[in-house]
């Protein structure tokens, strides 16, 4: 990750995108099977309830949708029932449409039917033939309207009959004029018709079917693509593949990435390629590397496969997985920059963090119980450590006794603790204001209104928390004792 990529996440909100493509209504039916049907070989599905989504194009709106994008959606349904049923779910989202209806055509209905989280039936409502001239012509017009608000447009081919040849030509044309970006989704394995897009996402399958032949290995993949960027004149062609991640490809050489799928656990892929082309398009968008908005992608495909129908990706969700992400790579000693971006990653996902402080020169038990006790309080432990300059300013030459890196190494050991940083000033003052803990922690043998911090964290609605300390225990007196047991025989003032 670049150093504003956490910055960069909350642009996304900022964003237009225009979507044209294919829209139908995604409909589950869940259940379970205990049997057989006496009537035949097949199984028999108990029905427990019954979900309907927008699918096609209408899934990247939706994704758009719950990243806070404005969207603009050109797109076809027929004069039936079905539709007023796809328009009822649009409205419920905030998307600005212009849907043209066809009398000729049903609107395009999918239903999938669920046994113990498994497909076991699909079922297809469809007429596929091109659109008509005077059709064509209203999705132009409309089209051009809206790609002219737009930052940047996605195109959802599921080869079902809108997106033509000649439409195609003149949007990316259009697009093009208008110094606008064009993402494509495609279904069809005629890919003259996508010369010019920008990207192109197809999957692994479409790409084999494309190059009529199979692709075994990650090279003959590239190779393909390649072939296909330099045909077609693409600038990038992303490649997923399931459970094996996915692959970006660039016109220039040199540049490709390879990134492995996330997913702990997948219940269905149904959706994961819109989530994948709304999230890297946006990425792209706003301004992040090609490496980034593919691994953010891919992170964003692994959420919504680990999800039942038609899923989509929420902005805290994505902030959820950024955090985990940073405390899985990250070293518990951070300079205050880097722990600035994991503290505000862990509280948008409503994490608490916990701050204390201290030189910690000789840890000793009571150390111990007071930083686990101050763990105990929320979600993160964060602990400011004195410099070896500041402890000095504080105790006087001869401290500390061991140096900041052996003093923070040792707490890094320690597992309660999550991230530790270093300040050089006589208190931790300008590193709460940075910081902005939850519970600023103290011991007892402090008063309340004498900790350093107190008027900060309650100007902001944070609160203080003392921890009783035990008793016996300071590092003044662990170096008494040493001193004490290293004076020779009958020298009680150590002369």
């Amino acid at each position: 990750m670049n150093e504003n990529f956490i910055e960069d996440i909350l642009k996304i909100t900022n964003s237009k995108v225009f979507c044209l493509g294919d829209l139908m209504l995604d409909k589950y039916v869940i259940g379970t099977t205990n049997r057989i049907s006496p009537e035949g070989p097949i199984p028999v599905l108990d029905i427990k309830k019954e979900i309907k989504m927008l699918g096609g194009v209408g899934n990247v709106v939706r994704n758009l949708n719950t990243l806070a994008v404005e969207t603009y959606l050109v797109s076809l349904l027929g004069n039936d029932t079905i539709s007023k049923e796809v328009e009822k779910k649009l409205d419920k989202i905030s998307v600005n449409k212009n849907i043209v209806k066809d009398a000729n055509r049903p609107t395009i209905t999918k239903s999938r039917f669920i046994a113990n989280n498994q497909q076991i039936l699909r079922v297809d409502k469809e007429k596929i033939v091109p659109i008509s001239k005077s059709t064509e012509k209203k999705i132009y017009e409309y089209s051009k309207k809206e790609i002219l608000k737009a930052d940047a447009v996605i195109i959802s081919d599921y080869n079902k009959g809108l997106i033509t040849k000649n439409i195609l030509k003149k949007i990316i044309s259009f697009s093009k004029n208008h110094k606008k970006p064009v993402i494509l989704d495609p279904k069809s394995t005629d890919f003259e018709k996508y010369k010019g897009v920008t990207i192109i996402t197809p999957n692994i399958k479409e790409l084999e079917e494309v190059m009529k032949k199979k692709l075994i290995n990650d090279k003959e993949i590239i190779n393909a693509s390649r072939e296909l960027i330099s045909k077609f004149k693409f600038s990038h062609l992303l490649v997923t593949m399931g459970k094996l991640g996915m692959i970006l490809v660039s016109k220039k050489k040199k540049n490709v990435i390879k990134l492995n799928a996330e997913a702990k656990e997948v219940f269905d892929v149904t959706g994961a390629g819109d989530t994948v082309i709304s999230v890297f398009s946006i990425a792209v968008f706003v301004g992040f590397s090609f490496k980034e908005a593919a691994w953010l992608s891919n992170m964003a495909a692994s959420i919504v496969v680990g999800k039942v129908g038609t899923a989509v990706v929420t902005l805290d969700e994505i902030n959820e997985f950024l955090y985990e992400e940073m405390l899985r790579t990250s070293h518990t000693v951070l300079e205050i920059d880097e722990l600035k971006k994991i503290i505000g990653l862990a509280k948008s996902t409503e994490k608490k963090v916990v701050f204390t402080n201290g030189c910690f020169d000789i840890i000793h038990g009571g150390h111990i119980e007071f930083l686990q006790k101050a763990k105990s309080l929320g979600d993160i432990l964060v602990v400011g450590l004195n410099t070896d300059n500041s402890v000095r300013n504080l105790k006087g030459e001869g401290r500390p006794i061991k140096t900041e890196k052996e003093r923070a190494d040792i707490l890094s050991a320690l597992k309660f603790i999550d991230y530790i940083t270093l300040f050089n000033e006589a208190t931790p003052e300008k590193l709460i204001r940075e910081i902005r803990p939850d519970i600023l922690v103290k011991g007892d043998d402090y008063k309340i209104d004498d900790v350093v911090g107190r008027e900060i964290v309650e100007g902001y609605g944070a609160h203080v928390k003392l921890i009783p300390i035990v008793k016996g225990h300071s590092t003044t007196m662990t170096l008494e004792k040493i001193l004490a047991n290293h004076r020779p025989s009958g020298d009680s003032k150590g002369n």
